[in-house]
């Protein structure tokens, strides 16, 4: 007689409390607050309301994304390293907190530094890069200890799922109410420079109480070990290697670039193209449609496969993105039913890359006989801050070339050139579409199918096996 898998019941010493699990959860509400906002607002902020040039918004959060990607393994390894009476990570939530809160607010001021608006402008262009790099460094000292505080609550399987679920429920519930509150705070406030003020005070507010309620609600139960790490060069040897995986690196890619490339112009389209006062009602429809189809999607996932899930939610993305060029200014209803089918796709783009990768390392292993999540997942996520980069660096250079105007400090954005409004239109219609239906062919070609996924297992299984004892 075997003994039943791991994952299959849960001891009673390791079951977490509901307490517990809320508490963790609620650790990544501010990251779904700050992102979502930082996302969708803070590059038209830069040009229609702070009066910044377009490229030089754009290098501006490009620098800040360079310096995210660096920062991360810095306070991955000192976090590991970190010995208190409040255990390894939530020293680094405690401290971190305030000043995530603090540079996220700072973010959203318009400082005057001299009478010189040339001047000025050079000023502001370091106070942002500055606050920039001040915020993403709190945002790193903050997150990344607490996505590595699960293994640190719980061993058993079910339970690190549920925490999962959790906190997967605290960071969309972030995302909505943070665009939520910027729907009723610019119906509220009408001055440009105060309606972000506002915004930037309330989400700083409420991404750091969250932060403290998991902080006190949880206790490290166990010392997990990190993995030593493996030289760059050696990593990098072993994700080439991987077919599969560079499948995954680009699918990825070209989801994410064009999320991120429509997230960053879709503010300038909906205000300078479809003339409409406030681009916030848009990005709640697709963020609400994405966020209720991941779990749609996430249940025809088990019976079609993650390849039809991909080819089902593209098509529909592709079509709302194309359709997007075409529209006029009134079309409003007609906007908001593309931004809907967009939402639709969206769901793909969080979904399906991170369900193949758990099949990617599978096959690693049945290969290699190591498990190597931490390498790949790593390469994943880094990849993620690539493609906002380069969104952030297209969409500033090309409103730059184009022509755009940035606005004065405190004053309503002026009229765009007819070059202005054609670059944004391109880059919410055509651009996305070619990387999105690049991004379907590379899934067409993806070689871990059903078929293959469950030969996978069925050999790990029987490795697993002939490796453990048998019982008298």
């Amino acid at each position: 007689m075997t003994n039943p898998p791991v994952a299959a019941s849960t001891d009673d010493s390791e079951k977490l409390s509901l307490s517990t699990k809320l508490a963790y959860g609620a650790g990544d509400a501010g990251s779904g607050i700050t992102v979502t906002i930082l996302t969708f607002s803070l590059m038209v902020f830069f040009t229609n309301v702070a009066g910044l040039d377009p490229r030089t918004a754009g290098n501006i959060l490009a620098i800040g994304k360079v310096w995210d990607a660096i920062n991360d393994p810095i306070v991955g390894v000192m976090s590991d390293r970190t010995q208190s009476r409040w255990g390894r990570r939530r020293p680094w939530m405690i401290f971190g907190a305030i000043p995530f809160g603090l540079f996220f607010f700072l973010q959203w001021l318009v400082p005057q530094f001299t009478s010189d608006p040339a001047a000025n402008k050079v000023w502001l262009f370091w106070y942002y890069v500055l606050v920039s790099i001040l915020f993403n460094t709190a945002f790193t000292a903050v997150n990344l200890p607490y996505t590595a505080l699960t293994p640190e609550l719980t061993k058993d399987y079910n339970e690190r799922t549920s925490l999962n679920s959790f906190r997967f429920a605290f960071s969309i519930g972030g995302s909505i109410l943070s665009l939520l509150l910027g729907l009723v705070i610019f119906n509220i406030v009408t001055d440009p420079i105060q309606e972000y003020v506002v915004l930037g005070a309330v989400c700083a507010i409420l991404s750091v109480f969250p932060i403290y309620w998991c902080v006190w609600g949880t206790r490290e139960r166990y010392t997990v070990d990190a993995e030593p790490s493996l030289p760059i060069l050696e990593q990098i040897k072993i994700v080439l290697s991987n077919r599969p995986f560079l499948y995954v690196i680009g699918i990825y890619l070209c989801s994410w670039l064009a999320f991120q490339l429509t997230a960053t112009i879709l503010p300038y389209f909906v205000v300078n193209r479809m003339e409409m006062g406030s681009y916030f009602p848009i990005a709640l429809a697709v963020q609400g449609v994405a966020i209720v189809m991941l779990f749609v999607w996430s249940a025809v996932s088990k019976r079609q496969g993650k390849r039809t899930v991909y080819f089902l939610g593209m098509s529909l993305w592709i079509i709302a993105q194309g359709g997007l060029f075409f529209l006029q200014p009134g079309q409003t209803l007609l906007l908001y039913v593309l931004a809907a089918m967009a939402g639709v796709g969206v769901a793909t783009a969080y979904l399906v890359p991170w369900s193949m990768l758990p099949d990617v390392i599978e096959l690693d292993e049945l290969r290699t006989g190591q498990r190597r999540e931490g390498i790949f997942y790593a390469f994943l996520v880094f990849l993620q801050k690539i493609s906002l980069f380069l969104a952030l660096f297209i969409v500033g250079q090309a409103l730059g070339q184009a022509g755009f105007v940035e606005a004065t400090p405190g004053q309503s954005p002026p009229p765009q050139p007819e070059s202005a409004i054609e670059a944004i239109r391109w880059m919410i219609g055509p651009i996305p579409t070619v990387v999105l239906i690049l991004g379907l062919v590379l899934a067409y070609f993806y070689p871990i199918t059903r078929e293959v996924h469950a030969e996978i297992l069925l050999k790990l299984r029987q490795r697993r096996e002939a490796q453990t004892p048998s019982e008298g």
